[in-house]
């Protein structure tokens, strides 16, 4: 295994990673992997490799927000609800480490649905289903992540390790 292989192996890796545990924008992370290989990697076929894996992303980060966000929308959770939600998040994330981001999130939709709709049921219930949505959100992230990476795979098995 030569330096260029094990180096975007890493950084798929931590890609991956990133998804799950969003401290680094993962699914980012393994496009550009990619377009590094493609770029150090002799065969010109590796640009077909980096090119398979941009569409794959931009693939991803649309359906990452559309599919989501339409549920969301069709059951009157609304983008200024989310957006509260992710500031709120963002705080957590500094206030209260590892698990901050995700409480503040929480308790950030829970709050702005509690004094849009001001019925604690109503609320809770559009809290579920922002939970839901973010999981869906980055359930798309991961597997465009993957089929990136098996994209990259492909292409080193195909082209060498260059």
């Amino acid at each position: 295994m030569n330096l260029l292989t094990a180096v975007t192996g890493l950084l798929m890796l931590v890609g991956l990673i990133g998804i799950v545990v969003p401290v680094l924008p993962g699914l980012l992370l393994t496009v550009l992997a990619t377009l590094g290989w493609a770029y150090y990697h002799p065969a010109p076929q590796a640009w077909v490799v980096f090119w398979v894996a941009l569409v794959l992303y931009a693939a991803g980060v649309t359906a990452q927000y559309l599919i989501p966000g339409r549920r969301m929308r069709r059951e009157g959770v609304g983008t200024g609800t989310m957006v509260l939600a992710v500031l709120l998040g963002v705080v957590g994330f500094f206030v209260v480490p590892v698990v901050g981001a995700f409480v503040g999130f929480v308790l950030g939709v829970f709050l702005v649905e509690l004094a849009r709709r001001r019925n604690g049921a109503a609320a809770w219930a559009s809290t579920k289903l922002a939970l839901q949505a973010v999981l869906h959100s980055m359930g798309i992230e991961l597997i465009a992540g993957f089929a990136i990476t098996a994209t990259w795979l492909a292409g080193l098995w195909a082209l060498g390790q260059g």
